[in-house]
């Protein structure tokens, strides 16, 4: 590929260029035959947009706020460990944009904190062990982190075949330290499988430990890994404050359905009442738009933002943020909509839907 990638996509050769195989194997790759993975892109191609016309769009603004905190553009970086492997700075790297940080990021929360002031969240799970997330979450508290995400889809660690042929082993997990071992033997398949499943997931994990999630921080909570209309009124029952409509990037269940598919689902079961963030398949602004007119409030990147710092460090953070910013303003001014409030559900058509006939 010669010169600078003009959109989000190139950055993904970029990156396969730039890293190990085992590596860009594991940022890329999904739960077994990767059906889910593939549709979490593709389920964007049968959504149409109904543009507006003879709107003043002189000025456009991207401007929103999420749980009253004001950021600049609607993405955030979607929570997703070892970015070491990408880029020797890590998350302090990914984290100088508005971020989520992973509870199994190579850089601890601390250094993270340290390194900006951008809006930041704590993602996290709940563990065997309850000191051990308590802990987590407590540090982020101080840190001066904005919320808590419960990654909510994993009483298991989905099957990652890839990562499986090639003996995937752990990095040092550093937020780990002097809480727990993260050295784990295996003759077989993938550390990263045997830490996960010896040691960390809670697989009793329920809807009454919200309760006591919301106990340990004065920390707003978002359950990340909500597909489905009845899980969204539960979530609304028990009190969290938001949800991330996601599928883990489509490495847990594979044929789990596509994000895009689900999100209105979602978003009528909530009925208003809490935000709703969009996470998964993201490439174009216009799929960023897609999600706001079905009710997003913003979206969440995972991948594009890996690709992006493993092929050129921060600058390349930077540069997948703004082209996904610059292309959802032109989406916006060529669809009549100044601000992110004039995006409506009537801007787009998704392939149920038929066409209005006017005969």
């Amino acid at each position: 590929m010669e010169g600078e990638p003009v959109n989000v996509n190139e950055f993904q050769e970029l990156a396969r260029q730039a890293l190990p195989k085992i590596y860009y194997d594991y940022y890329s790759g999904g739960a077994e035959d990767e059906y889910t993975l593939k549709q979490n892109v593709e389920a964007f191609q049968g959504i149409t947009i109904r543009p507006r016309i003879l709107v003043d769009v002189s000025r456009i603004d991207l401007s929103t706020t999420v749980l009253g905190y004001q950021i600049s553009v609607p993405i955030l970086i979607a929570p997703s460990a070892k970015h070491k492997w990408a880029h020797p700075e890590g998350e302090v790297a990914t984290a100088r944009a508005a971020a989520i940080l992973s509870y199994r990021s190579t850089c601890t929360i601390e250094e993270v904190a340290s390194s900006c002031n951008a809006v930041r969240f704590f993602q996290c799970y709940v563990y065997k062990r309850r000191d051990i997330s308590a802990n987590l979450l407590q540090r982020a508290e101080r840190c001066g982190y904005k919320a808590i995400v419960l990654t909510v889809d994993s009483p298991r660690l989905g099957r990652r075949e890839k990562d499986i042929k090639n003996k995937m082993v752990n990095p040092q997990l550093k937020n780990f330290e002097g809480l727990i071992s993260t050295r784990v033997s295996t003759d077989d398949g993938s550390n990263i499988e045997a830490f996960d499943a010896n040691t960390a997931f809670d697989a009793s994990l329920s809807w009454k430990d919200i309760g006591w999630l919301r106990s340990i921080t004065n920390l707003p909570v978002l359950l990340k890994g909500v597909l489905t209309h009845e899980d969204a009124i539960k979530a609304v029952e028990v009190g969290v404050d938001g949800i991330i409509v996601s599928n883990h990037g489509a490495r847990q269940l594979d044929y789990a359905p596509p994000t895009i598919s689900v999100l209105e689902e979602v978003v009528s079961a909530v009925k208003g009442k809490i935000p709703v963030l969009f996470d998964g398949g993201i490439r174009r602004g216009t799929d960023v738009f897609k999600a706001l007119a079905l009710g997003a409030q913003a979206v969440l990147i995972g991948r594009p933002a890996v690709y992006g710092l493993a092929a050129k460090g921060e600058y390349g953070v930077k540069r997948v943020i703004e082209m996904l910013r610059d292309e959802l303003e032109l989406t916006m001014a060529l669809s009549g909509c100044p601000t992110l409030n004039h995006i409506t559900r009537k801007h787009v058509r998704t392939k149920h839907e038929r066409p209005r006939s006017m005969l």
